[in-house]
């Protein structure tokens, strides 16, 4: 998946968060609501104008951003 082609940040556009190319729809929005138990449909029924390769894009993005990270243990 190139979720470059689906993704882009924009200092104008929420404070640049990544958002959907073309709209104002963050990556955080769209993870946040399937994480919450909305599934894929129902998600691309609720934003008529999203598509399924757009949010697959989104779980892409957020999974080479973590490749990234750092992780640490409290104990």
């Amino acid at each position: 998946m190139k979720w470059k082609n689906y993704i882009e940040t924009d200092p104008n556009i929420l404070f640049g968060k990544p958002v959907i190319k073309g709209t104002r729809i963050s990556v955080e929005l769209v993870l946040e609501k399937l994480g919450n138990g909305m599934s894929e449909d129902d998600l691309l029924e609720a934003y008529p104008h999203l598509s399924k390769e757009q949010v697959q894009a989104c779980i892409a993005y957020a999974s080479d951003q973590l490749k990234s990270e750092i992780a640490y243990s409290d104990g």
